[in-house]
């Protein structure tokens, strides 16, 4: 008895997380795909309707324009974030002094929410109590940077925060691939006459797949989800000029009273994220048996 107790003592302890997470997080995944199927309205109802609010959100401008936002954003976003993060972890491979201060500052704005990232970087780059404020009064009258205000230009607005909040932790995940690099690989290479920047780029970077192929990962799924950071800096504003996927699906479901359409673009959504980390983990489970 007391063998088959401490059998499923785990089991017991775990079934309710367990009960949870298939309950609030699949079973919750299941309806909002029942939802998105259905002429739900203000209120979700059951009338079937097939495809219609896909075809539907598809044809909406506002849709595009998410989107758009989306791509320019996630792509500037993992761009940046990749090659910075790259930069800074090669920078602090170079056992410099205060490394641990050095890397705890970067590694710091991670540790803040994205709403409280929003809020600073909004007070910053507002050009009445901002930087452009600050600047006129320390004499330099003709300095401007209005990009939170300009319909063009505040996409990019949201990719420097990101890029800010997100960066250190890329570079943490780096410096941690750079340190579990071999020496013996590197000291042969010196021996043979290599630079120090042909190491990095012939040797070092290439072993280091599996790190860049996780950092895509996060950054993606981030960049897909991102919802706090946009409406705390812009509210999807000036216009739609920063709305994505997460303020759209938001807007139409609890704003205009349109929770099919809105649960199609969480679906779509789910799916983005889908097709990144369901590849990952494909390769991560083949990579591994290769190993063995």
């Amino acid at each position: 008895m007391r063998d088959r107790l401490q059998d499923w003592l785990p089991r017991i302890v775990l079934a309710p997380s367990f009960l949870a997470i298939l309950v609030f997080v699949y079973g919750f995944i299941l309806y909002t795909g029942w939802l998105s199927m259905t002429d739900s309205r203000m209120l979700p109802n059951n009338d079937f309707i097939g495809l219609d609010n896909y075809v539907k959100l598809f044809a909406l401008k506002h849709w595009s324009i998410a989107l758009k936002n989306l791509a320019i954003f996630g792509t500037l976003y993992i761009v940046i974030c990749s090659c910075l993060g790259l930069f800074l972890a090669i920078m602090l491979d170079q056992q410099i002094r205060n490394e641990g201060f050095i890397r705890t500052v970067y590694l710091y704005p991670m540790a803040i929410s994205f709403i409280v990232t929003g809020v600073a970087w909004k007070w910053f780059l507002d050009p009445g109590i901002g930087l452009e404020n600050t600047m006129h009064q320390w004499g330099w009258e003709s300095f401007e940077f209005k990009w939170i205000k300009d319909r063009n230009m505040a996409i990019y607005t949201i990719v420097i925060a990101a890029v800010w909040q997100s960066s250190g932790y890329v570079m943490a995940m780096f410096l941690a691939g750079l340190r579990g690099v071999d020496n013996e690989i590197i000291k042969a290479a010196q021996v043979d006459g290599a630079s120090g920047v042909l190491i990095y780029r012939r040797i070092i970077i290439p072993m280091m797949r599996p790190v860049f192929l996780s950092a895509f990962v996060v950054l993606t799924h981030l960049a897909i989800k991102s919802y706090d950071l946009v409406v705390a800096m812009t509210g999807g504003g000036p216009g739609r000029a920063t709305e994505v996927p997460a303020t759209f699906m938001y807007s139409y479901t609890f704003t205009r009273n349109q929770m099919g359409v809105g649960a199609s673009s969480a679906i779509i959504m789910l799916i983005m994220v889908f097709s990144i980390v369901v590849p990952y983990l494909y390769s991560e489970i083949r990579h591994g048996e290769k190993n063995r």
